[in-house]
């Protein structure tokens, strides 16, 4: 396409310094506030953070919500997925149109319609007091599983797109061929299905985990103060105690986690493939 390998660098060229300035500049400015003890360099910052009880907690929170939300996903995902892909043509692009629909709408009004269904007078409730279940409503606003079910209901479409692709990549043959064999639907799952949609997997469980990770108006509104995720943490640490190190500590957290979930995933899918 090009002449040469100079003319390619110069057109990428003023999208590279583009990226440089707006993105890797502050962000590189950003995460070295934590490295920064005085005029040395140093770790303290880092060991001052997890030294503190409620910044254990609230990591331990947040990693814990990631992966329930991503292992959550991962199931009911390929449920969703192989039942589209074996829908005819028309109602499969139907279905894949309302999984896409969610992504469409701003995640400020899906947060916030979960404040109608989960409050006191929500719909939830409203069930439990009318069959008897309760006399009083429950307290489901505020608490770790509302975070979860806003988390889970925010990503769940990323995970079932990704392992549709993959399940349509997959051979139309190779169920047929285990069930052929004697396979139960369980050995069909485990050693044909998820080797062949390992892919599909590691790109959802990458874009649920770290999107539940990073993700901030689904806790700030559904947990509040009560249940403090590592990225509404870092907020009340810039905006209230002004405290711009312990926000470079924290997103260099969520960093690290993000990029070895993804490591990870791959490494697991790559020794899956081995075998």
């Amino acid at each position: 396409m090009f002449q040469n390998r100079a003319e390619a660098l110069a057109l990428a060229l003023p999208a590279a310094i583009f990226a440089t300035m707006v993105f890797l500049l502050p962000v590189t400015i950003l995460l070295s506030e934590g490295f920064q003890a005085g005029s040395a360099w140093s770790l303290s910052a880092y060991a001052d953070f997890f030294s503190e009880t409620l910044n254990r907690t609230v990591f331990l929170r947040t990693f814990r919500l990631g992966l329930e939300v991503t292992a959550v996903s991962a199931v009911i995902g390929y449920a969703a997925a192989f039942a589209i892909v074996n829908l005819p043509a028309n109602g499969k692009g139907r279905m894949i149109g309302l999984v896409t629909l969610p992504l469409m709408i701003s995640p400020v009004a899906r947060t916030y319609a979960w404040i109608v269904i989960l409050g006191r007078t929500g719909i939830v409730n409203q069930a439990i007091t009318g069959l008897g279940l309760s006399a009083e409503p429950l307290r489901l606003l505020f608490t770790e599983t509302a975070v979860f079910i806003g988390l889970l209901q925010l990503f769940l479409p990323l995970m079932i797109l990704s392992l549709i692709s993959a399940l349509e990549n997959m051979p139309k043959d190779a169920i047929p061929a285990a069930r052929v064999l004697g396979a139960n639907w369980f050995q069909v799952f485990w050693k044909v299905i998820l080797p062949l949609t390992r892919e599909g997997l590691v790109v959802g469980g990458t874009l649920v985990f770290t999107g539940s990770l990073t993700a901030y108006i689904t806790p700030a509104v559904l947990g509040g103060s009560k249940v403090l995720m590592l990225e509404t943490l870092m907020y009340q640490q810039v905006s209230v105690a002004n405290d711009f190190v312990s926000a470079s500590v924290i997103a260099l957290i969520l960093i690290i986690m993000s990029f070895a979930a993804n490591i990870l995933l791959k490494r697991l899918a790559t020794a899956r493939n081995r075998k």
